[in-house]
């Protein structure tokens, strides 16, 4: 049995050496990753999320299987029916609260509201951090209205999305001045400065704990070793030109909310086309839809329905044009020669925004080199596990890991 025989460490002493740690991987200069051997067909990932689900009585077909007839929200994509499969009775087990489940879109990791659980590493962040550092940027995480995002790090802390179609159009395209790069390669150079203080400390606390705790700081450490080879990374980066010859998207309509979805896609589709990135995500929290024929209410208030008849044909009008616009980025991805080695994910936290329900959430799943054009239907009141879809996609890029979140398996039925 270990007795302790060294002093109380104070809790600040270690708080002060993990705020290096924390704080690092938020530096703009950590964001481009070490250039690696490219594979001849490399696999990518764009996961979308909603922040008001989607009604799923216009979504859901009546139906299931291949011969499934198309729900009103689908007929639009028949002419790629086949690119894509609709889940119907999945959601995260043990995520619960409503919006603040957002949190948890692409983690899965259980939490309700009001608990003060740390978030656990996304989906898009595990697969970043394992095959990253064969682009520019590891990943881009997005958000339509904020800098929020549900893209967390393995350390529980949530990654600042890009919230300006323009500014992500710049950062993928537009070559930085020469100052700039000068104060990157400053950073990176300072940020390894840190590293070595950081090693050293880690030595002197090891030497003041017990095994439980020199544990604990073992895998700290670990990651700290990460940071170091992004940053070393970041100086390959900082010098190379950026894709030239892209024509920057259409501005949006700030009024149109699946419009500025749409800049959003049209220049992911870039950064996808130009292997800048090959994991995405985009949060799509646009509130303003008034410039859309037919529609007078707010995008938030439409979706609390609460089955008014007229609310539901002014939220139809949205919604449909937000499938509308994840259609044509499938289409686009197609006609690129693209589709079959990208995922691509459209999902909501809430399956019943009108009742803040997190169960039963929507999911199109596209691309990857499966066989789609099928509509999986599982158990609406007894959910199907959502992560196993996101242990398939791990799989499907090459991550043999056995388990992701609360998944139990690979998901059933999609070949």
């Amino acid at each position: 049995m270990y007795i302790s025989t060294h002093k109380s460490l104070p809790r600040r002493t270690l708080l002060k050496q993990a705020g290096i740690a924390l704080g690092l991987p938020l530096l703009d200069a950590m964001a481009p990753a070490f250039g690696a051997s490219t594979p001849l067909r490399p696999k990518r990932f764009i996961g979308v999320s909603l922040s008001l689900g989607l009604h799923n009585p216009y979504l859901v077909p009546k139906d299931k299987g291949h011969t499934y007839t198309p729900s009103p929200y689908l007929k639009s994509l028949q002419d790629i029916r086949d690119k894509f499969t609709v889940i119907s009775g999945s959601s995260h087990p043990g995520v619960q609260g409503g919006h603040t489940a957002e949190a948890s879109i692409f983690s899965a990791c259980p939490m309700r509201r009001g608990s003060s659980n740390r978030n656990t590493i996304s989906l898009d962040q595990y697969m970043a951090k394992h095959l990253g550092d064969q682009t520019r940027f590891p990943s881009l995480v997005l958000n339509t209205g904020s800098t929020r995002s549900p893209s967390y790090s393995e350390s529980g802390a949530m990654i600042p999305a890009i919230a300006d179609p323009r500014k992500l159009f710049s950062t993928l395209f537009v070559e930085d001045s020469p100052k700039a790069k000068k104060q990157q390669a400053e950073i990176a150079k300072n940020g390894k400065s840190i590293m070595d203080i950081v090693r050293s400390e880690t030595k002197s606390l090891e030497r003041q704990v017990g095994p439980g705790d020199r544990e604990k700081l073992d895998e700290w450490f670990t990651s700290v070793r990460e940071l170091e080879v992004r940053l070393k990374a970041n100086e390959t980066w900082i010098n190379k030109a950026k894709p030239k010859g892209q024509k920057i998207p259409k501005a949006p309509d700030p009024n149109n909310a699946p419009d500025t979805n749409r800049a959003f896609l049209d220049t992911a589709f870039l950064a996808l086309q130009t292997d800048s990135t090959r994991f995405i995500t985009l949060h799509c929290s646009g509130n303003s839809v008034r410039s859309l024929e037919g529609v007078e209410e707010s995008y938030h208030s439409l979706s609390h329905h609460g089955q008014s008849s007229e609310k539901l044909d002014q939220l139809a009008v949205v919604e449909q044009a937000t499938i509308d616009v994840w259609g044509d980025f499938l289409r686009k991805l197609h006609g690129a020669k693209l589709l079959d080695d990208t995922m691509a994910l459209l999902t909501s936290n809430l399956g019943n925004a009108s009742s803040h329900d997190n169960r039963n959430m929507p999911v199109l799943f596209g691309g990857g080199g499966y066989k789609h054009g099928r509509h999986l239907a599982f158990s609406t009141t007894d959910n199907y596990p959502l992560p196993n879809l996101y242990l398939s996609a791990l799989h499907n890029l090459g991550l043999e890991t056995e388990r992701f979140a609360t998944s139990n398996s690979t998901m059933s039925g999609l070949i």
